[in-house]
């Protein structure tokens, strides 16, 4: 399995590169940098997310999906608790941004077509389970970490927000299409799997536009960068990864779980902090730094998972 984890990490590099060059040399411009994640949001990443769940399935595949319904919401409920430890020592402000960071994993931008190069359309499946929980808590748990307080009429627009997310359709969609067996004809079909095969590409060219716009140097002496990085990276995937060997679980749902657990920060994690005005521009090298440490870290986890 490490040469073709090996070259989608290298491949995912090379395209988050291709994206900071564009960004420099104003290629892709901050205006064509949103239309490029609408696109992604609205369009690519949930065909991506439908169309991995239109193909022969046994019936092991239709339980999985239940398992990882479980598996998802334990997966964050333990990464909860122990970022709340971790971070605990940390300026309130910081402390805000790095448990976000912790519990918020860029499932959409690198976590799917990760999943996808190393599991395929099955692990897209269990890893669409995963965002659906990502979805819910970022739009209520997450929102209210940097507002500090919830109030009924915002946490009833941000549910609101959270049925019309498009890749929640996309997952409702799909299991209905999955458990009544319903096929869809193939130009159709061959169509939606061709818009979401854009996910990996355009998500690495909006990533490294990202990158571009961050001065990583004015930050390279803040001990609560690498401290939050390893957190993220490492300590958390790991302690959920030992989880399940004291468990005596293994399988590819539990392996698709612990991986976006392992990916780097969302980038949800600056933009709700400047809309917020809560260390914006140390959310986001958060971003940037866990994202690069990535290439790193997920390969030496893809190596470790059975």
């Amino acid at each position: 399995m490490a040469s073709p984890i090996v070259e989608s990490v290298v491949s995912l590099l090379t395209m988050i590169g291709v994206g900071t060059y564009c960004a420099r040399k104003k290629i892709i411009t901050p205006e064509i940098s949103r239309g490029l994640v609408q696109i992604l949001i609205e369009i690519s990443l949930p065909c991506m997310i439908f169309s991995s769940f239109m193909f022969s399935y046994d019936p092991g595949i239709k339980d999985n999906v239940f398992k990882a319904f479980y598996y998802s919401l334990a997966a964050y409920m333990v990464t909860i608790v122990i970022s709340n430890l971790l971070v605990y020592p940390l300026p309130k402000k910081r402390r805000q941004v790095l448990h976000f960071a912790n519990v918020f994993s860029n499932t959409g931008y690198v976590g799917f077509p990760i999943l996808s190069a190393v599991y395929g359309t099955e692990g897209v499946i269990y890893g669409s389970i995963f965002n659906v929980f990502f979805v819910i808590l970022v739009w209520t748990y997450g929102i209210t970490l940097y507002r500090g307080t919830a109030n009924r009429s915002s946490v009833t627009t941000e549910l609101r927000t959270v049925l019309l997310n498009p890749s929640i359709a996309a997952v409702a969609a799909g299991l209905v299409m999955m458990f009544l067996g319903i096929q869809l004809p193939s130009p159709i079909l061959v169509g939606i799997r061709n818009l979401g095969s854009m996910t990996g590409p355009l998500s690495m060219l909006i990533t490294g536009t990202i990158l571009a716009q961050v001065r990583l140097g004015d930050h390279i002496r803040d001990w609560t960068i690498y401290y939050g990085a390893i957190t993220k990276l490492v300590i958390i995937p790991l302690i959920i990864y030992t989880c399940t060997l004291l468990l005596g679980r293994s399988s590819l749902v539990l392996n698709s779980v612990i991986i976006m657990t392992a990916m780097p920060a969302s980038t949800m994690t600056s933009i709700f902090a400047e809309r917020f005005a809560v260390e914006a521009e140390y959310a986001a090298v958060i971003v940037s730094v866990t994202t690069l440490l990535s290439l790193i870290s997920v390969t030496g986890l893809l190596k470790l998972l059975p």
